[in-house]
This record gives structure tokens, C-alpha cells and sequence, in this order.
């Protein structure tokens, strides 16, 4: 059982308005349906820390992708969990 303080509720509630804030160029390409269009991946649902794993090996260019090796190399890793938040607390719509 984890147990969350009342300053850990308030730092994932920020983290949701910061990756909301964040989310104008991911959602430019990702879909907030959650729906795959044109081969780009579902991303709203996602675990965060497989999301935030995804996004750092990205900015590592362990993983091939011109484009998102070049948007996750100027996020922060705070930017990235703040995304992994947001994405992670939307449900994929029917």
C-alpha cells in the first residue's frame, strides 16, 4: 500500500496541469481518442513510468524517430513525467 501526503496529491495534480500545458505538440500528432491514426501510437492511457521511459530513450536516440528524438531531447525529465501524468489520467475513448 502506498501512501500519499496531501503535498504529494497537490505535486501530481500540478503535474497534470503542467503536462497539459505541455501537451499542444504531442497532441499535434498523437490523438487524445487514444486511437492510432497513420501508423503514430495510442499514447493517452499509458503507464507513466513506461511513458516516461519511452520519452527518455527517445531523447537518448536509443529509439529510431527523427521527430520524436528531437521533441523528447528539449524536454526535461520533470517535462516528462508532468506528460506521462496528463496522458496517463485520460482514458481512450470507445
Amino acid at each position: 500500500m502506498t501512501l500519499m501526503f496531501w503535498w504529494g496529491r497537490a505535486e501530481a495534480a500540478g503535474n497534470e496541469v503542467l503536462g497539459r500545458h505541455l501537451s499542444a505538440e504531442c497532441t499535434a500528432c498523437h490523438q487524445l481518442s487514444g486511437k492510432s491514426v497513420t501508423g503514430i501510437p495510442p499514447i493517452v492511457g499509458w503507464p507513466e513510468d513506461q511513458f516516461t521511459a519511452v520519452l527518455a530513450s527517445y531523447g537518448r536516440k536509443e529509439r529510431g524517430g527523427q521527430v520524436m528524438q528531437a521533441i523528447a531531447a528539449k524536454l526535461s525529465h520533470g517535462d516528462m513525467t508532468a506528460l506521462a501524468a496528463y496522458f496517463g489520467a485520460l482514458s481512450p475513448k470507445p
